[in-house]
């Protein structure tokens, strides 16, 4: 395979590779900058190819990245692009840092992002933003290479950010919904929760290793796992396991972890390209990137690992069993995000971070092709998400239809797809590993093959096969959607099918991620599972008997029952489970608890600072008591004005009176 790839790839040659590196961000953010701020001036169709073009360019450039550094071995890159700020012995600087780990997440951001533009060009052709939707895109793209590519904590930091501002503009891109708004708005103010603890973290950084530099930080991090601060008096801290939860509480909220998940149900609002997007290679991404990227540090602080590993566990399962009652095909997706995000953040915790970075990789192709296949059916059905209107689609959308079921095996892990090569993986890696709380993430992500297979295949019997419960207006324009949307489920199917074959061996078991991903040799659990891989074929074949498979399989089969065989029962199951089913509409209180406490605590205490603090303080005391005050005076004083000379002279007398009586008696 890899021949084959360097044959493909020899015309990717560039003598200036610096210059290469420059123009993979740069590229997206010109076409964003065209079709945004010259929107009036230009075509629709100008907009949409300005902006394509930008990210293909970014995309062919990110094969040349490849080609040289991981067909060519060429030795990493760390370069600054320029000085952006000095003070005393601080610098810093906007700069690359290109290995391996970089190369892959460039594929895969400009490889979807390039799929989801396409793919764009059909979704949303009547829609009279157009021009602006593919700016925002394109910027999107652009702010997720720049935090791919960083070689320090402030550009990693801005990055951060400006994924979180463009998401926020993207879910409310329809801003004349209320839903759009408040959806953006949560996803705003969540993601500000575990960004302040993401800034903390960068300043313990500063204030403990005195530089944001990467190289400099990790070399720091054995000396900084052996200091100690005081949070609170008298119990100390190590310092580089404060600095993990720091940052790993910023990749709470932009991985979607418990309990800063309840944003991105809720970023549905926004487009379906959008959603595809988000999900699949960039914002939600980029926290299971950075944990990987500071392996350097994790490595050196099990409390930290403990708490990564916990927490994805908890995500992982229980939000998997919110897919269980969705019944928009879009939000059923959606919850799959949060919990496939959730064996991620397992791996990670279980020192398998190259496992984390595969299933991030795999995890992009098919479920940007679930996200797009759902927008296809939804462009079918006129824009209605419920599943409850749908059925027997498959005769009507055949591509959209086989593009489903290669993309929902390869979520749930099907021997052979993509997904079970990384899944698989994962979860054979949690099983090894000895980090507190692996005991417990093991059963929860076992558990969750299951739950996903069931929600996964629910949404598939659902949408394509069944009686035809749509109304009969909908049933007569129903038909494939154009090559334009169908085209991009066909390129994100095939390697979602395929790419784990050729992935697996040098991404797990290989040196793929040595130098870019450092792991304590103790801590090595894949490292112990290479001793059990005999080739991406056998794999295969032993995952055929192996738990997760009869536990997918087991899922499926529910799924069939509930959905096809005996649809009846659903609604006894309902009745059954009562408070369960309750618990699991209203996604165990989260949102309820955030609205009472968090936004409704919020507002109290603005109501009573607004009543005390302004009407009482402010205008009572300050404002209008000045006032009245100086009335009062001013009204007493004026009765001393009679106009009277006689009444001037005796006031004069009895003051010099009072002066003579002060002298004397000094």
């Amino acid at each position: 395979m890899q021949e084959i790839l360097t044959s493909m790839l020899q015309w990717l040659r560039f003598d200036d590779m610096e210059s290469v590196y420059l123009a993979i961000p740069l590229a997206p953010l010109a076409g964003a900058i065209v079709a945004g701020l010259f929107g009036r001036f230009i075509t629709r169709g100008m907009a949409h190819w300005v902006t394509i073009l930008g990210v293909a360019v970014a995309f062919v450039l990110s094969l040349a990245v490849f080609q040289h550094h991981v067909l060519e071995g060429a030795e990493s890159y760390n370069g600054t692009v320029y000085r952006w700020l000095s003070t005393g012995d601080l610098t810093l600087e906007i700069g690359f840092l290109i290995d391996n780990l970089t190369a892959v997440m460039l594929l895969v951001v400009t490889f979807v992002s390039l799929m989801v533009h396409i793919y764009t060009i059909g979704y949303m052709h009547d829609d009279p933003g157009y021009k602006r939707f593919f700016s925002y895109i394109a910027l999107f793209t652009f702010s997720m290479l720049m935090l791919v590519m960083s070689n320090n904590f402030l550009q990693l930091f801005f990055g951060w950010e400006a994924v979180g501002l463009v998401s926020y503009l993207l879910i409310g891109f329809w801003y004349k919904r209320p839903t759009a708004i408040y959806a953006n708005l949560k996803a705003f103010l969540v993601n500000r929760v575990g960004d302040f603890g993401f800034l903390l973290g960068i300043g313990a950084v500063l204030l403990y290793a005195g530089t944001l530099d990467y190289a400099a930080v990790f070399a720091d991090a054995p000396e900084m796992a052996e200091q100690t601060m005081e949070i609170f008096e008298g119990s100390p801290w190590s310092v580089v396991s404060v600095v993990c939860i720091l940052l790993f509480i910023g990749a709470m909220g932009k991985s979607a972890q418990v309990p800063l998940h309840v944003w991105l149900p809720d970023s549905m609002e926004g487009p379906t390209p959008i959603s595809a997007l988000i999900h699949a290679a960039t914002m939600v991404t980029a926290g299971i990137f950075m944990v990987a990227r500071m392996s350097p540090l994790f490595e050196l602080s099990e409390a930290a690992l403990s708490f990564v590993i916990v927490t994805g566990a908890v995500t992982a399962f229980f939000m998997g069993l919110l897919g269980l009652v969705q019944n928009d095909i879009k939000r059923v997706v959606a919850y799959s995000t949060l919990s496939q995000l959730g064996y991620m953040t397992v791996a990670l915790g279980a020192s398998a971070y190259g496992a984390a970075i595969f299933h991030l990789m795999t995890h992009a192709f098919f479920k940007a092709l679930l996200f797009l296949a759902a927008g296809s059916v939804i462009i079918a059905m006129h824009h209605d998400q419920d599943m409850r209107n749908m059925g027997g689609l498959r005769k009507y959308m055949p591509v959209t239809w086989l593009t489903s079921w290669i993309g929902a095996l390869a979520l749930i892990g099907f021997p052979g797809t993509s997904g079970f090569f990384s899944k698989d993986s994962i979860i054979e890696a949690v099983h090894m590993a000895d980090v507190p709380g692996a005991g417990f993430a093991y059963v929860a992500v076992l558990a969750g093959v299951f739950v996903t297979a069931l929600y996964t295949f629910r949404m598939i019997f659902m949408v394509f096969h069944g009686r035809e419960r749509m109304d009969e207006h909908t049933r007569g324009h129903l038909h494939e959607t154009p090559l334009v949307v169908t085209g991009p489920l066909v390129l994100l199917a095939i390697p979602s099918l395929a790419i784990g074959w050729y992935t697996v061996e040098p991404m797990l078991f290989g040196t793929y991620f040595q130098g870019a991903i450092f792991v304590q040799h103790e801590n090595d659990v894949l490292f112990e599972l290479g001793h059990e891989f005999h080739g991406a074929g056998s794999m295969a074949l032993h995952g055929l008997t192996q738990p997760p498979f009869w536990l997918a399989m087991a899922g499926i089969a529910t799924a069939w029952f509930f959905t096809l065989a005996a649809p009846g029962a659903g609604e006894t199951v309902k009745r059954l489970s009562g408070p369960l089913y309750r618990m699991l509409v209203a996604k165990y209180g989260f949102d309820r608890f955030n609205e009472v406490v968090f936004a409704g605590g919020a507002r109290a205490v603005g109501r009573l600072l607004w009543r005390v603090g302004d009407r009482v303080l402010i205008d009572g005391l300050v404002v209008n008591g000045s006032a009245r005050l100086v009335g009062w005076v001013a009204g007493r004083a004026r009765l001393l004005q009679s106009g009277y000379l006689y009444h001037y002279a005796f006031v004069m007398i009895l003051g010099l009176l009072g002066l003579l009586t002060w002298w004397v008696v000094a």
